[in-house]
């Protein structure tokens, strides 16, 4: 099965984006034939800076999409 996440939503702040790529690393998780896509746009383009600051009570959605990667899945940024 494919799965394309459409985020646009500041990494911090909401979470939105967190429960997206919860969802994206566990179903990654349950089935290796799964294809992830997470596409990245507008506000949601931040979360993927590298080596950013969490603010506290957040997790850390760099880090998250690394998760997504690991599990073969793809990261597009527009």
């Amino acid at each position: 099965m494919s799965y394309l996440f459409i985020l646009n939503d500041p990494p911090y702040g909401t979470e939105r984006v967190y429960n997206a790529l919860r969802l994206a690393h566990t179903l990654l998780k349950r089935d290796s034939g799964t294809e992830i896509t997470v596409f990245l746009m507008a506000d949601a383009v931040v979360g993927a800076r590298n080596g950013q600051k969490t603010p506290d009570g957040y997790y850390n959605v760099e880090r998250m999409l690394k998760r997504v990667l690991t599990g073969k899945g793809r990261v597009l940024l527009c």
